[in-house]
Formats: structure tokens, C-alpha cells, sequence
């Protein structure tokens, strides 16, 4: 029996030696693969919808400069924290908590969750984005053209998410596409699609910035986004800046961690974690530049933007690429921006789940992608058909898909940040993280870190759990 359980566990410990082995050599090349494959999951639907919307509830360019300080002084402390999380222990997220400190096994569990929970409705989402892109390139009737009209495109979106089978295949193609690029692995799968999209959503973004910035009436909207009105800043307007910055960035997702178990030893975790922030804050403030002067310029600003997510993307920005010029290519274009933003998104969470299974359930990458389509499959089946046949299951007013995202973002993600903050703050020797991200060398930038992680980190983001369930920010 003796001989048994020492067979077992000798197996078991080389089949981890050859993981880490494996995982070693099927990590990010270099700088360049990691940053954009990260900046690649920060940048994502959020930044396309909810930033503009939120720079348009709080004031304009005073949101935007509390959004920067707060990346600066904030954002870049847990992006670091996350890494170098990652690469210290050089396992996903279950294996990471498990050598930092064995007690909180459990919290690895915990933590696959949150993107189980969030990749099948956000597929769902990148489903009815790749149908947007499919019509304008169509010419669909009721949504492109001159003559449609807001109700018209209301109603044809309507009519689109509450049908049974038309989202479910939209949904399926999104999904398809996000796993297809999984299964290939880090290298040749997300670092090599990254090295396309991430350059390409670039040039996108600036090419439509600088193209609606040319229309009459923009620069209207250019003033608004940039320029601070101080009468307007208030307690609200730093909790929604620190909310869409914790979203925005893929914190409490396992994303980081498991990218920076991916991350070679003598890549910078601080200029890293530097960049990715700085790519992830340019891309939402060109964002802004795109639909806060195009709505000034072509619609009722305090009426279109005063409508968050989906209506914003796909009723009100339909009309106002129907009134500009060449606003067909122009929404075809868009849409394959959002497309590329939601893509690159889908993939790092649906990386985070396939790490787990093939590291602590010992599958191959192909097995575990498969389990995985078959969870997002289930889930977002019910997030799709939940604003059609489905709809009457609802808690309060929010619908399957809405659920599921308020559990999410405004419960679970907070919950899993403060969790890490105080394990790695506390149940740790504080010098171990300083040192892995290469802070040690600066005495005042490690008490620094550490006094964010330990104390001001926990404490803000129990705030965004508070305004999250109680205020609605």
C-alpha cells in the first residue's frame, strides 16, 4: 500500500514538473506578446460603451482626469500585484493561491468563477456585435440607410434579441471563434492573434477618432470630453472612475494571474503593468473622442448618451452612422473594432478557465477548450434566450444575461480583489511580491505598493462593492 501511494505520488509530481515544463517553454515570447495580449483582455466592450456613457454622466472631462490619476496611483498597483502574483508562482489561478499560502486553496476555486460566469453572456454579446457588423456590411433593411429612424433601429434591435434562434447562432460563431484561437495555445494562438488585432484596433480607432473629429458640430463634443467642469466633480464621480477602472483593467478576473504565469523572468512587471494601463486608458479615452463628438455632432446628446450599454452601441450609434457621411463603411468598420476589442477579451477569460483544467485537472489543452464550450454553450444559451422565451425568469428587473453580469461585476469581482489584497498583503512575507515585480531595489516604491495592497486597495474597492449593490454607480 505503502509502495502504491509512493508510485502515486512520485506520477503525480513529474506530471506537474512536466506542466511547468511545458508551460515554460508555450509562454509569451517576449515583452511585446504579454503586453499586447494583456492590454488586449483590459481592452474590451467596456471601454467601447461604458466609459463614453460614464464620461457623459460625470461631468465630462473631470471624469476622465479622475480615471487617470486613479490608473497612475491605483490601477497599475493591483495590475503589478496580479503578475507578479502570476509569475512568482508560475501556476494558474488554484496552483498560484495554493504556493502562496496553502490555507487558501479554496480561494482558487472561488476565483475560476468569476470568468465562468462572464465569458457565455459576454460571447452572447460579441454575437449580436458580429450580426451588427454583418448587417451594415449587408445593407439590412430597418438599420442601415437615411431614412431609418431611431425607432426603426430600436425596433430591429429589439426584434433581433428577442428571437430564439438568430442570436443563438451569432452567439455560436462568437463562441466558436474565441475557443478556435484557445485551443492553438499562448504562442501561436492568443500572442499571434494579439500581434494582429491589438495593432489593428489602433489603427481602427484612430482612423475613426480622426474622421469624426472632421465633422461640423464635433468639436462640441471634443470640449466636453476634455475639458473639466469642477462644479460637477464629486463623491460619485471618483467611485465611477474607480469602478470602470477596476473593470476596465480585468482585475479580480484570474486573467493577469494567468497571464503572468505565462510571463518570462526578465520581462519588467513594472513597465509592463505601466504599459498595459496606458494602452488600456488611451484606448477608452479614443473611444470617447469617437462617440461623444459623433453623437454632439449628428444626435441629442443628453438623449443618446444618456442610454448605457447595449442602446448606446447598437440604437444610438446606429443613427448617428446612418447621418454621416459614408456611414454605412463607417459602421462597418466600427463594428469590426468592437468585434476585434470583444475577441481579444473573450479569449484571456476563456484562457484563465482552460489553465485550471489543464494544470490542476491534468487535461489537454483540446479536452479542457471542449469542457469549456460546452459550459459557455450551456450558460450562454440561457443569457441569449433570457430576452426571448426565457424572459419571464427574472430577479427584480434584471433579465438571465443582466444577472448574471450584475454577479459578476458588482459582487464577485470586488469580492475576489479584496480577497487577493489581503492574502498578499497579509498572509504573505511582504517582501516576496516587491521583489518578483522589482520594486525591491526601490525602498519608498515597495512601502508604497505595499501600503496600497494592504490598505487603500481593499478599502476602495469595498466602496465599489458598496456603490455596486446600494448606490447603483
Amino acid at each position: 500500500m505503502k509502495k502504491s501511494c509512493e508510485q502515486v505520488t512520485t506520477a503525480y509530481n513529474d506530471g506537474i514538473a512536466e506542466f511547468t515544463e511545458t508551460k515554460k517553454h508555450t509562454g509569451f515570447t517576449g515583452k511585446l506578446g504579454f503586453v499586447l495580449a494583456a492590454a488586449g483582455s483590459a481592452v474590451g466592450l467596456g471601454n467601447l460603451w461604458r466609459f463614453p456613457y460614464l464620461v457623459a454622466k460625470y461631468g465630462g472631462g473631470v471624469f476622465v482626469l479622475s480615471y487617470v490619476l486613479l490608473a497612475i496611483f491605483f490601477g497599475v498597483a493591483l495590475l503589478m500585484l496580479e503578475i507578479g502574483i502570476g509569475r512568482h508562482t508560475g501556476k494558474s489561478v488554484i496552483g498560484a493561491f495554493s504556493a502562496l499560502n496553502k490555507k487558501f486553496k479554496w480561494f482558487g476555486y472561488a476565483c475560476v468563477i468569476v470568468p465562468l460566469i462572464i465569458v457565455p453572456y459576454y460571447c452572447v454579446i460579441g454575437g449580436w456585435v458580429v450580426k451588427y457588423a454583418w448587417s451594415f456590411l449587408v445593407g439590412a433593411e430597418g438599420l442601415v440607410g437615411s431614412s431609418v429612424t431611431t425607432n426603426d433601429t430600436s425596433a430591429f434591435f429589439g426584434a433581433f434579441v428577442t428571437s430564439t434562434w438568430e442570436p443563438l447562432a451569432f452567439f455560436l460563431i462568437f463562441a466558436l471563434l474565441t475557443v478556435a484561437i484557445v485551443v492553438f495555445g499562448v504562442q501561436k494562438g492568443i500572442e499571434n492573434m494579439s500581434k494582429i488585432l491589438m495593432p489593428a484596433l489602433a489603427i481602427i480607432a484612430v482612423f475613426l477618432m480622426v474622421y469624426v473629429l472632421c465633422q461640423p458640430g464635433a468639436i462640441e463634443g471634443v470640449k466636453y470630453a476634455l475639458l473639466p467642469d469642477f462644479s460637477r466633480f464629486g463623491f460619485e464621480t471618483v467611485l465611477g472612475a474607480l469602478g470602470q477602472l477596476f473593470y476596465s483593467m480585468s482585475i479580480g478576473m484570474c486573467i493577469m494571474i494567468t497571464y503572468g504565469s505565462y510571463m518570462k523572468k526578465d520581462v519588467s512587471i513594472k513597465s509592463s503593468a505601466c504599459q498595459i494601463a496606458i494602452f488600456d486608458s488611451a484606448f477608452a479615452f479614443v473611444a470617447s473622442l469617437i462617440i461623444i463628438p459623433a453623437i454632439y455632432a449628428f444626435a441629442n446628446p443628453s438623449e443618446a448618451l444618456a442610454k448605457p450599454g447595449t442602446s448606446l452601441m447598437f440604437v444610438q450609434l446606429t443613427n448617428v452612422f446612418n447621418k454621416l457621411p459614408a456611414g454605412r463603411i463607417i459602421g462597418i468598420i466600427f463594428f469590426i473594432l468592437v468585434l476585434f476589442a470583444a475577441v481579444t477579451s473573450s479569449v484571456s477569460l476563456v484562457e484563465s478557465i482552460v489553465a485550471v483544467l489543464c494544470e490542476d485537472g491534468r487535461m489537454k489543452r483540446f479536452t479542457a477548450c471542449l469542457i469549456v464550450f460546452g459550459a459557455i454553450l450551456v450558460l450562454g444559451t440561457l443569457s441569449s434566450l433570457g430576452n426571448g422565451v426565457l424572459d419571464g425568469i427574472r430577479i427584480g428587473d434584471k433579465g438571465i444575461l443582466d444577472m448574471f453580469d450584475f454577479l459578476a461585476n458588482n459582487i464577485l469581482m470586488p469580492i475576489v480583489a479584496i480577497i487577493t489584497c489581503v492574502i498578499a498583503g497579509w498572509f504573505i512575507d511582504k517582501n516576496i511580491l516587491p521583489k518578483e515585480i522589482g520594486l525591491d531595489k526601490n525602498k519608498k516604491l515597495g512601502a508604497y505598493f505595499n501600503v496600497i495592497i494592504r490598505y487603500v486597495a481593499p478599502l476602495c474597492i469595498l466602496l465599489i462593492l458598496f456603490s455596486g449593490l446600494f448606490l447603483n454607480i
